[in-house]
């Protein structure tokens, strides 16, 4: 076997030290960024002012936007959907309400009211008939002790 070692010396890793503190371009925790209409607006006056490419590159440059987003903003504006120069919600959408929702809730609170005065009718009709048991008995032992 060739013996490789002059040819191919060993380096030692060279170490860098990581800046202090942390610069403006990186960030610990990536996060996307949501433009406000009123941003996407005063960025297309701007491009629209300059007139060559080179004027409109610096902008973006300026603003570390790329020349997609620039595009896309061009077309909304040019189609007058402003709803579409505001930043869209991410995630799973709401479903949309029921109109019955509240309908519903009203009649389970109106069931569970009724079920309550039911039960405390119950309650008083079986106190009623203990009660005619007790005078029924009450009178029986009346007329018992009357007779004899």
């Amino acid at each position: 076997m060739l013996d490789l070692e002059p040819f191919w010396p060993r380096r030692r890793p060279r170490v860098v030290n990581a800046p202090l503190a942390p610069t403006a371009e990186l960030t610990s925790i990536p996060k996307r960024r949501n433009f406000t209409a009123k941003y996407k607006l005063r960025i297309l006056d701007e491009t629209d002012q300059v007139a060559d490419t080179g004027g409109v590159s610096a902008i973006l440059r300026r603003e570390g936007l790329y020349s997609s987003a620039l595009t896309d903003w061009r077309r909304a504006r040019a189609a007058g959907t402003l709803g579409a120069l505001q930043p869209m919600r991410r995630g799973p959408q709401k479903a949309p309400a029921n109109p019955l929702q509240a309908e519903l809730a009203k009649a389970n609170r109106e069931v569970t009211a009724l079920r309550r005065r039911l039960d405390q009718a119950e309650a008083i009709i079986a106190i009623q008939k203990k009660v005619a048991g007790l005078l029924d008995e009450m009178e029986q032992t009346q007329e018992r002790s009357g007779k004899s």
